[in-house]
């Protein structure tokens, strides 16, 4: 079949805007009743994950269309393009191989891509990684007083920030006692020096680990913080009369960077530098060296279900029918939510506090890989890309945001998250006293609850048989039909966690090819990093360069120059 250019060409697509239609006229209450199997037939295992796609706007029927949709656009060879290394990346000329970085060890050998064994070469860097990681949990790299380490710090920033930090709170249970200690780690990436100077308060530098991350060595924010990092160990080891300061930043930074010179220069012995490849973006890299702080944290055997996590979940999607499979499903159920349906944004509410990183980390991997008017061939895209991905965990969000999602005039899809087992097993006598309740379950009511009020609300009959006075009864109605998935595993471990990522990753990379985008580069980042340097002389010196300005910039300059004490 011949792939069209734009989606809304698509035989299929026609047929979607036909069913939104016919939606429109039923309820998720009447389509519950009318179909016994509905949630059975609607849910899919993939993985660890249980997914739960029956409270959307959608039947058998848009299944299937989705699936002749995904054909028609040509995804199953572009997904296979993804897998084995042709060059997706097209304005960057690289390909894009994060999957390759969570293979089987066994697999070596079996996908070289551009004359590189891209699945052995990942491995020679995880078990180095891992050896090392292994030598400051044992306590055999110590800082340069023979104390070990129990403080790592990563600077970063974007994907070499917002993943590790992401997995390492979500994780945080599984941190155990290593030879008589726990080590924890804290997360640097703001430019704010309020950032790097609230991370730094209270820690020894005598035991502290600084893993900085930036594959060049030349990331402006990445590297600013890395050497006030450097002046504050020298300063602090100083002050306590250490000797041989010289040898201090060797046993107290790494790098993960594949510039070594550079490594080498800011001090860092480049046998302890870590790196990874031009066909790992940045969003997608916490699997990779970027994640050295968490194998150093959790050790090598978490990080290795974390790996499969995500490979369970690539296995899946690349080998799953379109039809029944519930990853490339839910990544054209979103378009199908933002073009036709016109919902502009997507809630995801993690109903697990330890995930309460996962919607933020989630905003970078959609909304810098589709936030895109320009196709992949260079033309200009003629409908709405990318969706603004936002949400905080419950029970907090139910206090905040969600009368918007049950009674506001937007529809926001939302996606619930929620485990079976809890890392904390806790009761309450409740508030009469009566009672021993598990209060895991009284969490998990929350979450049951939320996504049956959004998809059938309640009607004015239901509101009326309450006694509900009659001027009061419109603002109790709810509508319903608010459509949501509902994601759940027996537990967070590091492989569900692992696919969870995996699952956005899909999904995002599933609209991208619908979109007719390039996922994988982020141009749009890049004015405001050069304007910046180029402002940067203008405030505080140089009042040439503050001519060249806007009124406006001129205008907040001065307001600086007048109100900063010096």
């Amino acid at each position: 079949m011949a792939q069209i250019k734009e989606l809304t060409d698509a035989r299929a697509w026609k047929k979607l805007e036909k069913l939104k239609k016919t939606q429109e006229k039923t309820s998720l209450r009447e389509q519950f009743a009318a179909q016994p199997t509905r949630a059975q037939d609607l849910t899919f295992d993939v993985g660890p994950l249980r997914i739960d796609l029956s409270k959307n706007l959608i039947d058998q029927e848009a299944l299937g269309t989705f699936a002749e949709l995904a054909e028609e656009v040509g995804l199953r060879e572009r997904i296979e393009e993804q897998f084995t290394g042709v060059h997706i990346n097209n304005t960057e000329d690289r390909a894009v191989l994060h999957t390759a970085l969570r293979y089987p060890e066994e697999k070596r050998g079996s996908l070289i891509v551009d004359g590189q064994d891209v699945i052995g070469d990942a491995w020679d860097v995880l078990h180095k990684i891992f050896t090392f990681a292994e030598h400051i949990r044992l306590g055999k790299h110590t800082g340069i007083t023979g104390k070990k380490i129990d403080t790592i710090v990563n600077i970063g920033i974007g994907g070499s920030d917002l993943g590790p930090v992401m997995v390492y709170e979500a994780l945080r249970a599984k941190a155990h006692e290593v030879a008589g200690r726990e080590i924890t780690a804290r997360y640097v990436s703001n430019i704010d020096p309020s950032d790097i100077g609230e991370k730094l308060k209270g820690l020894n530098p005598e035991t502290t680990l600084f893993v900085i991350c930036s594959k060049t060595f030349t990331t402006l924010e990445t590297l600013t913080n890395a050497r006030i990092a450097k002046k504050w160990l020298l300063d602090q080891l100083s002050a306590r009369s250490v000797e041989k300061l010289d040898e201090a930043i060797s046993k107290h930074f790494i790098a993960v960077s594949t510039a070594l010179d550079k490594v080498e220069d800011f001090g860092i012995d480049p046998e302890n530098a870590f790196g990874f490849w031009n066909w790992v973006g940045g969003r997608y890299s916490v699997e990779s060296a970027i994640g050295t702080s968490l194998a150093i944290v959790y050790g090598e055997d978490v990080y290795r279900d974390f790996l499969r996590g995500f490979h369970e979940v690539d296995t899946y999607y690349r080998e799953t029918e379109f039809s029944k499979n519930a990853v490339a499903l839910m990544g054209i159920l979103n378009v199908y939510y933002t073009n036709i349906w016109g919902a502009h944004s997507h809630a995801v509410l993690p109903y697990n506090q330890y995930l309460h990183r996962f919607p933020a980390f989630l905003q970078q991997m959609t909304m810098e890989s589709n936030g895109k008017t320009i196709r992949a061939d260079g033309t200009r895209t003629l409908i709405d890309t990318g969706e603004i991905f936002w949400g905080e965990p419950g029970t907090n969000g139910q206090h905040a945001f969600y009368q918007l999602i049950h009674q506001g005039t937007r529809l926001i899809p939302g996606d619930f998250i929620a485990v079976a087992n809890p890392a904390h097993a806790l009761h309450d006598k409740g508030a009469d006293g009566s009672e021993n309740h598990d209060v895991h379950e009284l969490f998990l009511a929350n979450f049951f609850a939320q996504t049956k009020a959004l998809a059938f609300g309640k009607t004015r009959e239901e509101v009326v048989a309450e006694g509900v006075p009659e001027n009061v009864v419109p603002a109790k109605v709810f509508e319903g039909n608010r459509p949501t998935t509902s994601i759940m595993a027996e537990e967070l471990s590091a492989e569900v966690v692992g696919a969870l990522i995996a699952l956005y990753e899909q999904i995002t990379f599933t609209q991208g090819m619908l979109w007719g985008l390039n996922p994988f580069d982020q141009m749009g980042v890049e004015l405001g990093k050069v304007l910046a340097l180029q402002i940067y002389p203008a405030i505080s010196k140089n009042d040439a360069a503050l001519s060249e300005q806007d009124s406006s910039t001129q205008g907040l300059i001065e307001y600086y120059r007048q109100h900063r004490k010096k």
